[in-house]
């Protein structure tokens, strides 16, 4: 398709810029379904919340890991330890040596722990991961996460599962001027398609959706309408709004025409 590009994050490229999550489905078939309407590449699965050893069944035995690639995620964690021990288990038992760190700092709220997150990060990339972190709207401990060697850095739009869309406009716009040298993906928050393709129609590289299309009263439905809007979104930004204007122009001037 003209112009579209994949999304690239350390160097592995992805067609599809909607990376969708696995919790809150009613069944293992539903998850698989919905994955598949989406037309994600990337599923994020959180660690302290399969079944690893696969003793019983498991989320994993839902996803092909031949067609998709697995963002394990710290899901759970109030602290940088935990985060870090999550991101070694999901190495140990073969899931990936990526992961998309979360630490909450707000039971309530579930706002990101920026500090610790940045502490997650640096201990990870170290350590040899590919570190995705969730985190704030905040651009100073954005920098701080790329100086630590984060991958990509994924701000919330929204408090996780509310559903809010994006609260923070400002300041994801701002931050999608001032950051370039990485992927920046809008994580937590959107609700329905039209946020997700505001998102992209800002320039973010990708969004994540997990509660957006899992609490939708047809999740399939829904995430084929997220996989559209994320594709409309990315056309839109690349092909430039007209610009905004005071008054009406025609759409047929009169210039040139007789009287």
């Amino acid at each position: 398709m003209t112009g579209m590009k994949p999304l690239v994050i350390a160097g592995r490229a992805f067609q599809s810029r909607l990376i969708v999550g696995t919790g809150k489905y009613k069944d293992g078939a539903e998850t698989q379904a919905a994955i598949e309407a989406s037309g994600a590449e990337m599923v994020t699965v959180a660690v302290r919340r399969v079944n690893l050893d696969r003793s019983s069944e498991s989320l994993l035995d839902f996803i092909d890991p031949q067609r998709y690639f697995l963002l394990p995620n710290t899901a759970g964690c109030y602290t940088a330890e935990e985060a870090i021990r999550a991101a070694r288990l999901g190495r140990e038992v073969g899931l990936s040596d990526w992961v998309k760190i979360e630490v909450i700092g707000d039971q309530q709220t579930l706002y990101p722990d920026v500090q610790a997150t940045l502490e997650a990060t640096r201990v990870l990339v170290k350590d040899g991961f590919t570190v995705l972190p969730y985190t704030s709207d905040d651009i100073v401990f954005a920098k701080r996460l790329i100086d630590a060697g984060a991958a990509a850095v994924m701000p919330l739009g929204a408090p996780i599962g509310t559903g809010a869309g994006i609260t923070n406009l400002h300041h994801l716009r701002m931050m999608r001027e001032l950051i370039t040298d990485v992927p920046l993906i809008v994580d937590a928050g959107l609700g329905t398609a039209s946020d997700a393709a505001m998102a992209m129609e800002l320039g973010y590289d990708a969004v994540l959706l997990n509660t957006a299309i899992a609490g939708a009263s047809d999740p399939i439905l829904m995430a084929e309408a997220m996989q559209h809007a994320v594709l409309a979104g990315r056309q839109a930004f690349l092909a430039g709004r007209m610009p905004r204007k005071l008054y009406a122009t025609a759409s047929s001037p009169m210039e040139g025409i007789s009287r």
